[in-house]
């Protein structure tokens, strides 16, 4: 792994933004079922990039790239 933080990973950055522009877009949507799934899957992208990186392996970091690529496929498709 070339990062020493993971707060200079750019995608664990994004996904930062993505959660806040989610619960600031939604936060006033009355389809009170669908706002608790889009905002609920917008939080495990940057949980499992830091997860990825925590684990101080590079397949390890891969695997949980593909796997913070999930919930972003759900808010994707929610959108």
């Amino acid at each position: 792994m070339k990062f020493e933080r993971f707060e200079d990973i750019v995608a664990w950055l994004k996904a930062g933004e993505l959660k806040v522009v989610v619960y600031t877009e939604f936060s006033e949507c009355k389809d009170f079922v669908f706002r608790d799934q889009i905002q609920r899957a917008a939080i495990p992208v940057m949980n499992n990039i830091f997860e990825g990186f925590d684990r101080r392996s590079n397949n390890e970091f891969y695997r949980f790239l593909l796997i913070a690529n999930g919930p972003c496929g759900w808010v994707q498709a929610m959108l």
